[in-house]
């Protein structure tokens, strides 16, 4: 798993403007960034790929939060396993 910064989770979702980026978090139509360092935050890949295939096959806003949700979840369910794994 790859962890993204902003030029490129923008570049995944079309380019859009950083403001735009944040818009979406505060919105619940894409995943809270990870800390990365002191302050530097990063997204999983999978996370921005996953949200952007979404917004191409046309699901809603209202699905796309329940993704978001989704996604979330699975970053506990990896700490989760991790965990135990070690």
């Amino acid at each position: 798993m790859l962890i993204l910064r902003l030029p490129e989770v923008k570049r995944v979702l079309g380019h859009r403007p950083d403001a735009r980026v944040y818009n979406a978090i505060r919105a619940g139509l894409f995943t809270t960034g990870v800390a990365i360092g002191q302050r530097a935050k990063g997204w999983p890949d999978y996370e921005a790929l996953t949200i952007a295939t979404a917004r191409i096959a046309g699901k809603s806003d209202d699905e796309i939060r329940e993704l978001v949700k989704v996604l979330h979840a699975k970053r506990t369910e990896l700490t989760i396993l991790r965990g135990a794994a070690q």
